[in-house]
Formats: structure tokens, C-alpha cells, sequence
């Protein structure tokens, strides 16, 4: 999970997932919005991915994750314009 900018609301949250089987993007938004409180449902939307990057330790390296959301929103201005 990382925040991924929001004109209007700041920041909201969206979910990176290494997808295992057959799962869809609505099974993960209800799943969390189930779970967590309003404000932290996944709004900011939902990423399937090959894999999570990690450290050597194994810590998930968010900086690569957001590094990667600025890129594909850079991308789709660019092709807008």
C-alpha cells in the first residue's frame, strides 16, 4: 500500500498485489473495504504486480512502488496531451 496523490483529498491509498489465482480487482476492494475503516479504502485504486519490490532483508521498498505510480501517471499525461 502507498498513498498515491489526490488533488482533492490529498493523498489516497492504493494497493500493490502479486496476484495468486484467479482474483479480480473488486474481490480486493471489497476485501479491504470490509476490513479497514472508510477512509482507508482502497480509493486510490488497485495494481496487480509480478512482484513486490523488497530489500535484502525483505522489507517492501515503498519508494520503488510510488517511484513507479509517478512514472505511469507522467506517461498517461504525455499521452493525453
Amino acid at each position: 500500500m502507498v498513498g498515491v496523490p489526490d488533488p482533492s483529498a490529498g493523498e489516497l491509498p492504493k494497493a500493490f498485489v502479486v496476484k495468486k489465482g484467479q482474483i479480480t480487482h473488486k474481490e480486493v476492494v471489497d476485501f479491504v473495504a470490509a476490513k479497514v475503516a472508510p477512509y482507508k479504502k482502497l480509493r486510490g485504486g488497485v495494481e496487480f504486480v509480478d512482484q513486490i519490490p523488497k530489500n535484502p532483508s525483505g522489507k517492501i521498498l515503498r519508494r520503488l512502488l510510488r517511484k513507479k505510480e509517478a512514472e505511469r501517471k507522467q506517461n498517461n499525461l504525455r499521452h493525453k496531451l
